[in-house]
């Protein structure tokens, strides 16, 4: 292929790279100059530490054999064992990946130590429950300035799930984030057969196993529960099964505000593949389904959604966030989270978007609408994770060669792991 003609057809993601490669220059210079951006190394948030165990002569061979079984794994097994398959798959190194690093010590960034993210997390906010469930609901607006900034930042659906499943230790804890999260995997792929063919459809799901993000940030990162409630709702959605959907997306709601994007992309995707009417017909259910759940609530328990979402509001400015400057986040958010999602799959989801598919331009509007209105400035490796499916949606279309894709994907999420902490 002629070099204009390559630079043709890749004009958009060929773009998307010198950017982004520009802010990582801007981010390292002006830390090396002392104007702080809020992160160890703008504009990713994993500290350069290098450390390694035992566990890592496990995890190479793990990485080795998942590569080598892709093909095999598109080619032969049927649907249910696909799923099942890369679930395994999934779970298998997640575990193996954060225990190169850190040794079997699966709560650390969870469980409340002298030192580390654990005072930030969600653990200490269940002594709140010492007064019941229910208080918990009815006062939870004026809990928020007083919980951990984890717990603030997010409704109230994931520590009424801790309570209710006794996950009252770092361990619980993490083995359910690792479970829960892991079940995304498959979950992409059920999405992904709503929208393609059965072979791109299990691309889609390979890439999810071996997406960098997903593996550094997926393991014990509650964020990962959170990605998998959103396929949850995702899914009836985008197989038109709306009433579902919308009662779906308002639960998961309950869990993050940030899961709202999740209906925003549907919307998104059935406007430019469907038309208005029935992107219409989706916001509209989805509206309902939301302030009719948040209105029951409310009646039945006492919860404030509006003065729950003022008081995290409140919160957030007077954060960490509210002191990285929005010029150079505007650039570096979007660049920390397309890099360590994993540059093969960014460049095919920006391909993808210049070849104005549905899919790639849903993901893509609702990240831009994300990064311009400043929701989230800096951390997007862990908080967007949630989005992660749906770039893989975007780039699975072009995946020619999945083992090579694969490949490059593990040898990433390896060396990145070993070199940065990526804390969870």
């Amino acid at each position: 292929m002629r070099a204009g003609t390559f630079v043709k057809q890749h004009a958009t993601p060929l773009a998307a790279a010198i950017l982004g490669v520009l802010t990582v220059a801007v981010g390292l210079y002006e830390d090396a100059n002392g104007r702080l951006l809020g992160v160890p190394h703008p504009p990713f948030i994993g500290g350069y530490n290098p450390e390694a165990t035992g566990w890592l002569a496990l995890a190479i061979p793990c990485f080795a054999v998942a590569v080598a079984l892709v093909n095999p794994l598109l080619a032969k097994p049927k649907a249910l064992a696909f799923a099942a398959a890369i679930f395994a798959t999934t779970l298998v190194l997640r575990i193996v990946l954060f225990a190169a690093r850190l040794g079997g010590d699966f709560d650390r960034t969870l469980t409340v130590l002298p030192r580390g993210e654990g005072k930030n997390e969600y653990l200490p906010t269940m002594a709140a429950f010492e007064y019941g469930p229910r208080f918990v609901l009815d006062r939870f607006a004026e809990l928020v300035p007083a919980l951990p900034v984890h717990s603030a930042g997010h409704p109230p659906g994931l520590i009424l799930t801790m309570h209710y499943l006794g996950l009252t230790t770092g361990m619980r804890l993490a083995w359910f984030c690792l479970i829960v999260g892991a079940l995304a995997t498959p979950l992409t792929y059920v999405l992904a057969k709503q929208l393609f063919d059965e072979r791109t459809a299990r691309i889609a799901g390979v890439l999810m196993v071996f997406a960098p993000v997903v593996l550094h940030f997926g393991a014990v990162s509650p964020d990962a529960v959170y990605l998998t409630l959103g396929l949850l709702a995702a899914i009836p959605l985008a197989s038109g099964r709306l009433v579902l959907g919308g009662i779906a997306l308002a639960v998961v709601v309950m869990f993050a505000w940030s899961e709202l994007a999740v209906g925003a992309w549907a919307a998104i995707l059935v406007l430019t593949r469907d038309g208005f009417r029935p992107a219409l017909k989706l916001g509209v259910v989805c509206g309902i389904a939301v302030l009719g759940v948040q209105a029951l609530l409310a009646l039945t328990t006492g919860w404030d959604p509006i003065g729950t979402f003022h008081a995290t509001h409140e919160v957030y400015d007077v954060g960490i966030a509210s002191r990285r400057p929005y010029w150079y986040w505007l650039f570096g958010s979007p660049t920390a989270f397309f890099l360590i999602l994993g540059p093969a799959i960014s460049w095919l989801a920006f391909t993808r978007l210049q070849q104005r598919a549905p899919e790639a331009f849903a993901i893509f509007a609702v990240i831009l609408v994300a990064t311009v209105a400043g929701f989230t400035k800096a951390e997007t490796e862990r908080i967007w994770l949630f989005l992660v499916p749906f770039v893989c949606l975007a780039a699975a279309p072009l995946v020619r060669r999945p083992t090579l894709i694969a490949a490059t994907l593990a040898v990433q999420a390896i060396v990145y792991e070993l070199l940065f902490d990526t804390l969870w």
